[in-house]
């Protein structure tokens, strides 16, 4: 028995120094098959998982890797961001893990078994397991009643704390009873945070005296603790990766842990730190690995798709809110127009991601709610912006209470540019608002692990952001081409032959104001001849003075309407010349007999009558609506109000045209602000447009407040004159209302059989010819909805527009006795 305590102790005393338990391991590098197929199985799991479809293919959150891990990116020898980590670095993070080489001969059967422990530390990874089985192999040596092993951790901001691995382990306990109990101890509290602190050992002899004892387990227990050894458990490195107690001595005198029992227990936590580092170095390899593997699935997720922004916003918004967990994702891209603002902005909230119907429908949100001074100050300043408490931020003052209110509800806020590769250029900007924590209602700041994927995230965004403009800039390339070849194959411009015509036709006899009856509401265009109408539009710029206020060519000016009337198609029963005609003759009449030319400026009277008799250019007698059921390329072109942005653009293509350049004396600065105003005055003729902006106006003359000196006040007037112009054939006499609502019904059921013919579906009512019966009552509704309330508003700007409502008002009283009527003859049928 002697002889067996002798050669255990030389065998204690060989490992109570951590250079030669490593020296003893170093030629046996942790690789097992084990490792391997955990390492499988992890890439498997990874790629099984599966979500709605078109969200994140993986549920990972980002909370899996809150702690020390190498940086995703780091900068190359150009100073530029990559993925790629430098293998000398990496070895100096990740040391080799070690294996023991040699075996000692077995002396007796406490050799054997501490040989079998040396072999399940070279072969499993298990922590739980192999540390249970070590506190065994002590608990023969020291004869302690219990055991507990706490565990150093670090989140990402390199916080340290202790968490229990182990927790009363005793003789005749398994690991998984000794694992149910999870204690989370704070550094350097407690007798556990000292040791780990400090570094050095602790042995209590009466527990209760010691002020740094925490009696509250015992409580809760029922245990009492006498005795306390407690020792740090250190790696290679000298660096404390753990903490093992010991509690209460058995069979001694005074119950107390002696010198002898202090080295046993550091010899044998030698083993500890050995199974320690090398389920570290597995787990931060395991986390690598996934770690990578979510940026793969990113990067897939974002190169799949290629033909919408707004579909791989979506995409990107959703990974991220699904890995990160924030309340909200807004990705603002930036203009290349404007230094300070952006072209388009992406929102999407969390709660989208639980409801697959909400996460595919289209978005709708209110842009003006959403602020843009942080996504601007990452843009400008080029670097993550992390909040953890937006009220403490000095950087973001409110400087109205709207702001403040907006931003109530922001908690945290975690902020990054998206960046053009190699160029360094900010493309978009990807902030988060309100980390969610381990409830929905409460709010984290978000952490340096946080930065560190949106950085990288940000990168694939980038690209894949890049990548989707490129596409879509080649396909609107396309399908300008395809449009233009159309116009170009269908229109012409004037010849000089016909401008000298109508030149020496103008210089005559150009009929008077008066004579054509242009000042009257009443007007109608039905008795005059083709070339009285571009004589009557002469007329009109004549008198707004255009020719004289901005020295416009005659030649010029005639050559421009000649064009303008060529580019509108004749086939078409409505939306052709003769209704730009119309439209500018009501324009016209507005100004001079409404009395509102004083009221507006030279260049806001130009751009309206320009306006006006471009606002139809290369109309195809079809809407909006089916231009996109139809897929035509002008779909393609732009996302709302398609037919307006073609009418305008072709405005545009017309007056840039040599021989029609009517603006060509303006300045520069002139020149942008009648162009916009142009662009502003057509695209208020869609509809749409127009019942989203009238309630403003409506508000704004019903109290009064309406300001001609307000600049937005005069532009809204002057969107309302636009829709009241284009549908002023409601308010002319009857027969004249009458013959041009016949009109408009061959233009509407032309459309409707072309639907049914090319798309299959069935038209609504108002584009039914089946239902022509029903054209004096939807006439009553169109009235009531569309003219009504915008005449009255007008007649209270100025009275001199009340013949627009009294006439508007006298056909809706027509048009509903021949409701009446119809409903009778259906009732007697």
């Amino acid at each position: 028995m002697d002889e067996f305590r002798r050669n255990r102790e030389k065998f204690l005393l060989s490992l109570r120094c951590m250079e030669m338990v490593n020296a003893w391991f170093a030629e046996r590098v942790h690789t097992s098959n084990e490792t391997a197929r955990d390492l499988n199985l992890v890439h498997k799991m990874a790629r099984s998982e599966s979500a709605i479809p078109g969200t994140p293919t993986r549920k990972i959150s980002a909370s899996e890797f809150d702690r020390p891990l190498r940086p995703i990116l780091v900068k190359d020898s150009e100073g530029s961001l990559t993925f790629v980590f430098d293998s000398d670095k990496k070895d100096q993070m990740l040391s080799k893990v070690r294996k023991p080489g040699c075996e000692a001969a077995p002396v007796d059967d406490q050799c054997s078994r501490l040989l079998e422990l040396v072999r399940d530390i070279s072969s499993h990874l298990d922590v739980t397991t192999l540390c249970h089985k070590i506190f065994l192999h002590i608990n023969e040596v020291i004869s302690a009643d219990r055991y507990s092993l706490f565990l150093v951790h670090e989140d990402s901001s390199n916080e340290k704390f202790l968490v229990s691995r182990l927790f009363d382990v005793a003789e005749g306990s398994t690991p998984e009873e000794a694992s149910t109990n999870c204690i989370r101890i704070e550094w350097n509290k407690g007798i556990v945070g000292h040791v780990a602190a400090t570094g050095e050992p602790l042995n209590i002899k009466d527990a209760y005296k010691d002020p740094r004892f925490n009696a509250e387990v015992d409580q809760i227990t029922g245990y009492k603790t006498q005795s306390i050894l407690s020792m740090p458990i250190k790696n290679h490195k000298g660096e404390v990766v753990g903490v093992a107690q010991a509690i209460n001595k058995k069979c001694a005198t005074h119950g107390t842990f002696t010198k002898n029992d202090e080295k046993d227990f550091a010899a044998y936590l030698t083993f500890c730190g050995i199974v320690l580092h090398n389920a570290k170095v597995y787990e931060t390899s395991r986390l690598e690995n996934r770690r990578n593997q979510v940026l793969l699935d990113l990067a897939t997720l974002i190169f799949e798709e290629q033909h919408s922004l707004e579909v791989i916003l979506k995409k990107i918004a959703a990974t991220i809110l699904s890995f990160i967990q924030a309340q909200s994702c807004t990705i603002f891209i930036v203009d290349d127009n404007s230094s300070d603002s952006f072209s388009s902005v992406f929102h999407m909230n969390s709660t989208e991601l639980e409801d697959p119907a909400e996460f595919q429908r289209s978005r709708n949100y209110n842009i003006n709610k959403i602020n843009y001074m942080f996504a601007k100050y990452a843009k400008n300043t080029m670097e993550t912006l992390n909040i953890t408490d937006l009220s403490k931020d000095k950087r973001f003052m409110w400087t109205n209470e709207n702001a403040e209110s907006t931003n109530k509800q922001i908690k945290s806020l975690l902020c990054t540019p998206i960046k053009n590769g190699k160029k360094n250029k900010v493309i978009g900007v990807c902030q988060l608002m309100n980390k969610i924590g381990e409830t929905f209602d409460k709010i984290k700041a978000f952490n340096k692990n946080d930065e560190q994927f949106l950085e990288a995230f940000a990168i694939f965004c980038g690209l894949g952001i890049q990548n989707t403009q490129m596409y879509e800039t080649v396909e609107m390339a396309m399908a300008k081409q395809m449009v233009t070849l159309e116009v170009l194959s269908y229109h012409a411009s004037a010849t000089e032959n016909e401008t000298e015509e109508l030149q020496v036709t103008a210089v005559k006899t150009v009929p008077s104001a008066h004579s054509l009856k242009l000042l009257d509401f009443s007007f109608s265009d039905f008795d005059l001849s083709e070339v009285e109408t571009i004589l009557a539009a002469i007329r009109m710029f004549t008198d707004l003075n255009c020719l004289q206020n901005f020295q416009m060519k005659y030649e010029v000016l005639c050559h421009w309407i000649l064009t303008v009337k060529k580019n509108y198609r004749r086939h078409v029963a409505y939306h052709n010349w003769r209704h730009a005609f119309n439209t500018t003759q009501c324009m016209f009449a507005l100004l001079k007999s409404g009395r509102i030319q004083s009221k507006l400026t030279d260049l806001e009277i130009l751009a309206l009558i320009i306006a006006t008799l471009s606002h139809d250019l290369d109309h195809r007698g079809v809407n909006n609506a089916f231009i996109k059921r139809s897929e035509h390329p002008l779909a393609q072109l732009y996302c709302h109000s398609m037919m307006e942005h073609h009418h305008f653009d072709q405005c545009v293509m017309i007056l840039n045209t040599p021989g029609n350049q009517i603006l060509s004396s303006l300045s520069l600065d002139e020149y942008k602000a009648t162009l916009r105003m142009v662009e502003q005055a057509i695209l208020a003729t869609d509809l749409a447009v127009y019942m989203k902006r009238r309630e403003e106006f409506f508000d704004l003359v019903k109290t009064n407040q309406f300001n001609w000196e307000d600049k937005s006040h005069k532009e809204l007037l002057m969107a309302m004159l636009m829709t009241a112009c284009d549908v002023s054939a409601i308010t002319k006499p009857w027969p004249v209302q009458q013959k041009t609502a016949e009109l408009v019904a061959t233009e509407f059921f032309q459309q409707g059989d072309k639907e049914r013919e090319e798309l299959n579906i069935e038209p609504i009512d108002l584009m039914n010819r089946e239902k022509r019966d029903q054209i004096p009552s939807m006439q009553v509704g169109f009235i009531d909805a569309i003219c009504i309330q915008l005449y009255e508003a007008l007649a209270t700007i100025s009275e001199a527009c009340l013949p627009l409502l009294e006439g508007c008002r006298s056909n809706r009283r027509n048009w509903e006795m021949l409701a009446a009527q119809n409903l009778m003859n259906g009732e007697k049928k």
